[in-house]
């Protein structure tokens, strides 16, 4: 294992849709451009902000496509292809792969219980499929899956491009466990907004967040305090983002990031049913929010 090129602030991006309820791919690629400009170090289309659970085949197709053509090789492109049949997933890492991205970023889901074998395979199959690295990534609250580090580490010692973990469980202990048990060899990300001061602290080599959509430079400022190890200048740029990092995480991140680029200039629709846009009270306080972190 050795320190993977991607690191920094990895930026979710939003689907946008049309009136007519179709991904806009023009509003997509005007969102990256946003972020790459304003120096976000990767990009990572179709994730649960980016709602690519609820996006047709064909949708994810041409929303992963647009997205590495938009990136354009300035910044690393992470593409979710998680879904439930290990199938599905292959078909869309295969695709990724196809249309450019740098790596593809896996979250095991399942309407059964999965064995940790059964895990294991699944990342086999599709680490075997492609050439490029593959993100693992934790989050319990969405896949209903509770990755341990045990496990973890059997999955990364299975599956020779499974090079790097995106842990989103809340819990820092899991990150302090794998730098500990790997020496630090192992890249880490964290996923979970409200610990960005302390998963640095805990050896993160990045931060996957959806608040780049909006405070990117505040985002890319704790990141370079962090890493230059300055703390009171870190400590201070987590808390004056903190109520936004806590706001968009309990809001739900499709509505609140939506809600936020439609008060910046950037009209990108409403998220797809079942999610319903943030209401009237939600989009005062968050234009509040936006208000005094910028």
């Amino acid at each position: 294992m050795t320190q993977h090129a991607i690191h920094g602030i990895v930026a979710y991006t939003i689907t946008p849709f049309a009136a007519d309820g179709t991904p806009d791919l023009d509003a997509l690629g005007k969102s990256i451009d946003r972020m790459i400009d304003a120096g976000v170090h990767a990009i990572a289309p179709l994730g649960s902000t980016g709602e690519g659970a609820y996006l047709s085949q064909d949708e994810w197709s041409a929303v992963a496509e647009r997205s590495v053509q938009a990136v354009a090789g300035r910044v690393p492109t992470v593409v979710s292809v998680s879904d439930l049949t290990t199938a599905n997933a292959v078909s869309r890492a295969k695709q990724a792969e196809a249309f450019g991205a740098d790596a593809v970023m896996v979250l095991p889901a399942s309407y059964w219980k999965l064995s940790d074998a059964e895990i294991i395979a699944h990342y086999q199959v599709i680490g075997d499929a492609i050439g490029v690295p593959i993100m693992l990534y934790n989050n319990p609250a969405v896949s209903g899956i509770d990755l341990s580090v045990d496990l973890i580490l059997k999955i990364v010692d299975a599956v020779d491009n499974v090079t790097m973990v995106k842990e989103s469980t809340g819990d820092v202990q899991r990150m302090h466990q794998l730098y500990l048990r790997t020496e630090g060899r192992l890249p880490f990300y964290n996923g979970s907004n409200p610990l960005a001061l302390e998963a640095f602290g805990a050896g993160a080599v990045g931060w996957c967040t959806a608040a780049a959509n909006l405070i990117p430079q505040q985002n890319i400022a704790l990141y370079d305090a962090a890493r230059g190890g300055r703390l009171t200048e870190a400590r201070d740029s987590f808390y004056a983002q903190l109520p936004l990092l806590d706001f968009i995480l309990k809001g739900g991140l499709p509505k609140t990031i939506k809600a936020g680029l439609d008060m910046t200039g950037l009209p990108v629709g409403a998220p797809r049913a079942p999610v319903q846009p943030l209401d009237a009270a939600g989009c005062a306080r968050l234009a509040e929010i936006l208000a005094a972190v910028h």
